[in-house]
């Protein structure tokens, strides 16, 4: 498992190791999940992947809702399939939620009904954020106060959740279900670059996308109309270029923008890291050490990690 910050070099690090292993790489970056914006998100293209097989990307519809169960299913449905058989799999992004979901510590909420997520849905457009927060404060308020009153996405899913199953989300957070991994065997790295060298490789990056034209990639977005609100209008860049489209700001001012909202994404998901992950997880400055250390210690045989259900 490869965890780390945005630009950590997580996907490349994924790739060798696969290599070297019999490995498959499999997606754990809540963005990439999206068949859109492949440049924004970073999504490896066919020659970053070097014929090394890769799953779980590019594989959902842009309007959707991708939450973290239903991509555990799509890994538990993959992990059970023969195409994996006698492959390493190497699980790697930067998605804190999706992490925990593979180590068991997301709860088995059940299904919200579509009548109630769209109802809040049509709250939020026709009243705005404000008044969903305060009515996450009037009917749950210790869940209120972990989330930002500006955070819509989150107020929703607090409040489908409140609505759907008649308890708070906290309460389902504190039941957590199987592990899909076998977490004994499992080995588990992050990415930890210097602050200064994260900056570099993420300015540098944004560079490689203006060039490749992720301008243009967020323009065909906006001509799908989907709705401000939904996972994959909140990418970031999207905000920032679309102003840009608009002719509200340069270029050079979007792109800057977008720039210093990803390091402080970065900065965000650090400190993430540094708090959520146990002592099991072994942390490392640049991908070569933990290539190193990955090669060491699994000796390449070429034994995919995951809990047989029999």
């Amino acid at each position: 498992m490869i965890a780390g910050p945005t630009a950590s070099g997580k996907s490349q690090l994924g790739i060798e190791i696969a290599r070297k292993c019999n490995g498959v790489v499999i997606n754990v970056d809540s963005m990439q999940v999206y068949d859109v914006l492949h440049l924004l998100t970073a999504q490896p293209n066919k020659d970053d992947m070097a014929g090394i097989p890769h799953y779980l990307y590019g594989f959902a519809k842009p309007g959707e809702i991708f939450s973290a169960g239903k991509w555990l299913k799509a890994v538990q449905k993959l992990l059970q399939s023969q195409k994996l058989k006698g492959k390493t799999c190497i699980f790697v992004g930067g998605t804190g939620l999706y992490l925990h979901a593979l180590l068991g510590r997301l709860a088995n909420i059940p299904s919200i009904k579509t009548e109630i997520r769209e109802k809040w849905r049509q709250f939020l457009k026709e009243k705005g954020i404000k008044p969903l927060y305060e009515y996450l404060v009037e009917k749950d308020p210790a869940m209120a106060q972990r989330l930002s009153p500006t955070d819509g996405q989150r107020i929703l899913r607090a409040l489908e959740v409140w609505e759907g199953t008649g308890r708070s989300l906290i309460e389902w957070q504190c039941i957590n279900d199987k592990p899909s991994v076998d977490i004994i065997r499992a080995h588990k790295h992050v990415l930890m670059p210097q602050k200064e060298n994260l900056a570099v490789r993420i300015n540098t990056r944004f560079d490689m996308m203006i060039e490749k034209g992720v301008v243009e990639e967020v323009r065909k977005l906006r001509a799908m109309n989907l709705d401000p609100e939904i996972p994959v209008m909140k990418a970031i860049g999207v905000k920032e270029f679309s102003t840009y489209l608009d002719g509200k700001i340069s270029l050079k001012t979007a792109i800057e923008k977008a720039k210093t909202r990803t390091r402080r994404y970065a900065k965000q998901q650090r400190t993430w890291f540094r708090h959520q992950f146990d002592k099991t997880w072994q942390c490392f400055p640049d991908a070569e050490k933990s290539l190193q250390a990955f090669l060491r210690d699994m000796k390449c045989d070429s034994k995919t990690f995951y809990i047989d259900e029999q």
